[in-house]
């Protein structure tokens, strides 16, 4: 994520990562403030009355070159971490060598940078290697070339400054591998539950597939045999030919029981039982409506037309749209909305609208589509989930199942709409076919 990121809902935190995303501008920025500090030295005498105090001239040309080379080489301390350090380095001992200006330039800055520069990009050895090799070349040049006596406060800065630098990087790069190991691991752990999970469950369906196979060819075939020989003396030894068809009912009674019980370990212990009253549909709607104005919610039922026979597919789903509607205004509309229920159908069509009015004085905002635009399903803008729970969701399968259409979304008057339109001659023709 960078400074640049249009999203409004970008992470904070993401927002001031751009130096990972831009690093060579990053390290041009570095650069130039490097070069800065190393002017500000060369001005600045540590050593004043009161403290650090500027010495009264400028820096020589010579100072300038040679910090301007040290900095601009930092910019490719990523690409080549070995090689700027060589060049920071070797002008760090120019640097020293030249006694043009006094005081010096704290061109050794730039090569402090490289040094932690490479020490957070290789491994340990060659960080120690190459850091000890830095620190002594370094420090023994400012001591044989720098300020006099060779224990001198600079002198020594040299080494502190070289020496913290090589740790400092090799903290940051066994933190980053130590970082990075765990996510990885984390990640292998993820991939290793889910490829287990999915054995297991290839291994049960592979089982409960052997056991229906079992059960099912073994009695369909004693079924097979008994019937056929029912059928052979039903005329001349009726006697037979019942105590055959026992036998078939005998095994019919036992592969259903054998059927049940493998079926049944596929239920979870919470599962609910299976119904045993009629699915509901319209012509219960007004039981519906009247548990939700018991709960503290006026609605208004509109059915302009007699209720007609419907298919039980679209009478049931119908019924599913009302709930889930005035559900969600129960949850998301609040204490005081208003809710409305239109149902209407024509020769083809059977059509659902369920509105309200918003003025409730619910604290929870909507949040199963009521802050988006009406949308057409299988339209160009819909999103793969265009709502905050799974109501509406469920909604949109089961209409959709049925070849209708869904939209959802506020009023231009305030308040949520849901207005589902089912075709009843594709339905009609299925359950013929």
């Amino acid at each position: 994520m960078s400074l640049l990121d249009p999203r409004p809902d970008a992470p904070r935190a993401g927002r001031f990562q751009w130096h990972r995303t831009h690093p060579i501008a990053f390290d041009a920025v570095l650069a130039g403030a490097v070069f800065a500090c190393i002017l500000l030295g060369a001005v600045v005498g540590p050593h004043g009355p009161h403290g650090p105090r500027f010495v009264g001239h400028e820096p020589s040309p010579t100072t300038v070159v040679l910090a301007a080379l040290a900095c601009a080489a930092l910019v490719l301390r990523r690409r080549l971490p070995r090689t700027v350090l060589a060049v920071t380095g070797s002008l760090t001992i120019v640097e020293l060598l030249a006694r043009s200006s006094d005081p010096r330039a704290p061109v050794a800055a730039s090569a402090v940078i490289a040094l932690y520069s490479l020490a957070s990009r290789t491994d340990r050895p060659t960080t120690w290697r190459v850091g000890a090799l830095t620190v002594v070349v370094l420090t023994a040049a400012a001591m044989l070339y720098g300020p006099r006596p060779w224990y001198a406060q600079e002198n020594l800065g040299i080494f502190a400054w070289t020496g913290m630098a090589a740790a400092a990087g090799d903290a940051v790069r066994s933190r980053r591998a130590f970082v990075t190991a765990i996510r990885e691991r984390a990640e292998r752990a993820e991939r290793t539950r889910e490829e287990e999970a999915r054995r297991r469950v290839a291994e049960e369906r592979m089982r409960i597939a052997r056991e229906l196979h079992d059960v099912v060819a073994h009695h369909i075939a004693l079924v097979n045999v008994q019937a056929g020989v029912a059928s052979h003396v039903m005329d001349n030894r009726p006697d037979q030919a019942k105590q055959a068809l026992a036998h078939v009912r005998e095994a019919s009674r036992s592969a259903l029981e054998e059927l049940r019980a493998t079926v049944g370990l596929l239920r979870q212990s919470d599962d609910p039982k299976a119904p045993t009253e009629p699915a509901p549909g319209l012509g219960v709607l007004d039981q519906l409506v009247d548990g939700f104005v018991r709960a503290g919610i006026p609605v208004d039922l509109e059915l302009p037309q007699a209720p007609r026979q419907l298919p039980a597919s679209v009478d049931l789903t119908a019924y599913r749209v009302v709930q889930e509607a005035l559900t969600n205004v129960h949850k998301h509309a609040g204490e005081g909305a208003r809710a409305t229920v239109r149902i209407g159908h024509s020769d083809t069509t059977l059509t659902v609208t369920v509105l309200d009015d918003g003025a409730g004085r619910a604290g929870v905002p909507r949040q199963k589509g009521g802050d988006r635009p009406p949308m057409e399903p299988g339209g160009p803008g819909e999103p793969e989930d265009s709502g905050g729970g799974h109501g509406l969701i469920g909604m949109r399968e089961r209409v959709f199942a049925l070849r209708g259409t869904v939209v959802t979304g506020p009023r231009a008057a305030g308040g949520f709409q849901v207005r589902v339109t089912l075709p009843l001659q594709t339905v009609r023709t299925g359950e013929t076919l």
